[in-house]
């Protein structure tokens, strides 16, 4: 299989289940749009922040389809001016590369120093899909299992309404 093992010994570790399906380099959404599968699956989008300082870093996650820039995430999550992440604060915090990003990064963020911003879309959401730790395949998971997994691992994490939506 690919991505990282470390990742398919966590979920397995947990319980959780997950749909694996392998396909090319998807370093990209509109990449991994291509390969997308798993019926009522919700493809997920994710983005890695840090403030201006530089002392914090910030997982967003959200709907693969949802368009926002960064001024828009400046606003909703009011952590003041972000940007990306450099290469090496990815590698250092998340131990992967860019276009391999997911919530499954989190499993090396041993330190707890990433803060996870989940799109309030998702909470809906029945499955979800994410790179594990590596942009040639793609893991299916349900949304208890999702939450299953952002409770292990122990980083603060909120749910955003991204969209202007009410709960």
């Amino acid at each position: 299989m690919n991505g990282q093992p470390q990742v398919y010994e966590y979920l397995d570790r947990l319980g959780i289940q997950y749909e694996y399906y392998e396909h090319p380099e998807a370093p990209t959404i509109a990449e991994a749009s291509k390969y997308y599968r798993g019926e009522g699956t919700t493809l997920c989008k994710n983005l890695f922040f840090r403030n201006h300082k530089g002392n914090r870093h910030y997982l967003v996650i959200m709907e693969a389809e949802g368009q926002m820039n960064i001024h828009d995430i400046e606003h909703k999550l009011h952590q003041g001016k972000l940007s990306f992440a450099s290469e090496e604060r990815m590698m250092k915090y998340l131990g992967v590369r860019p276009g391999s990003v997911s919530l499954f990064t989190l499993i090396n963020d041993v330190n707890h120093e990433v803060t996870l911003f989940i799109d309030s879309k998702l909470r809906h959401a029945a499955k979800v899909s994410f790179h594990p730790n590596l942009n040639t395949a793609s893991l299916v998971i349900s949304n208890e299992d999702m939450m299953k997994f952002i409770n292990s691992v122990g980083n603060t994490y909120e749910f955003v309404d991204l969209y202007g939506e009410q709960e």
